[in-house]
Formats: structure tokens, C-alpha cells, sequence
């Protein structure tokens, strides 16, 4: 079984120029842009927070990726020190997204539970020790 693993960082509507700084320097082109505007389920936003950046990933040489989001508070997301860091897991299939968001869950405090989302299969989660953690099948995986 092969996971990647990412950093991914949430800012507070400056994911977008935090990201054109980290690839000054890293260099490179952005894997993915996406705005909370993009969503086909994002109702009725503020025009504002839909010009907020959803997802954005930045490769690294060596492999990594780089990936952030802007929180939005009237989704419910508020940012404060401490939760703007989690460890994103690719898992291969959708079993083994399960098992793992079960395992490192349990005690924990689920966020959002494993979903089919427009552009996969997604959950998030704190687990036991304080840890944040997302875990994400793309469409293009096997179930």
C-alpha cells in the first residue's frame, strides 16, 4: 500500500499570496487552483469568499506537494494558531482511506467523515493526541 503524504496549511483569506511567495521560491507551477466560487455546491457565498482560494497545490522537488486553503467563517471555519497545519494522506482506494481515517480517528474528533465529494473521496479529522489530519481519494483512484 502506497500513501503520499503533504503538509497542507490553512490561512485566513492569504492562502493566494502565501502561495505566489512559497513558489518564488520553490519555483515551479501550480498543480491546482481552485476557488471556493468553483464549487458547483457553494450556494449562496459572499462574493468575497468565493474569490478565496478552496485548494492549491504547489509541487516540490523531491516529490512533495505543497497544498493550502483559505478558511471561511461563514462555513464555519475559524483559523487560530494551532489549527492551520494538517497532514494530508492520498491513500490508493477507498478501502484504504476507510481503514485509516477509522484507525487514526478512533478517540479522536471527526471534522467530516469520509464523502464522496465533485472531486473525490474526502475526510478530516483531530485525532486522540491533538493531530489534524485529511485524507483524500481522487476520482481518478480505484474504489
Amino acid at each position: 500500500m502506497a500513501i503520499q503524504m503533504n503538509p497542507y496549511l490553512n490561512f485566513d483569506g492569504t492562502a493566494e499570496e502565501a502561495f505566489n511567495f512559497y513558489k518564488s521560491v520553490f519555483g515551479g507551477e501550480f498543480a491546482t487552483v481552485m476557488r471556493f466560487g468553483d464549487n458547483p455546491e457553494c450556494g449562496e457565498m459572499a462574493e468575497g469568499d468565493k474569490k478565496k482560494l478552496m485548494h492549491i497545490a504547489l509541487p516540490i522537488d523531491g516529490g512533495g506537494m505543497l497544498m493550502a486553503s483559505d478558511a471561511v467563517e461563514s462555513m464555519g471555519q475559524k483559523l487560530k494558531q494551532g489549527n492551520n497545519v494538517y497532514i494530508s494522506l492520498a491513500p490508493e482506494t477507498r478501502d484504504d482511506a476507510d481503514r485509516i481515517f477509522g484507525g487514526l480517528s478512533d478517540g479522536g474528533k471527526v471534522e467530516m467523515k469520509m464523502t464522496d465529494m465533485f472531486w473525490g473521496y474526502f475526510g478530516c479529522f483531530t485525532d486522540k493526541f491533538g493531530v489534524q489530519w485529511m485524507l483524500n481519494v481522487g476520482n481518478d483512484q480505484p474504489n
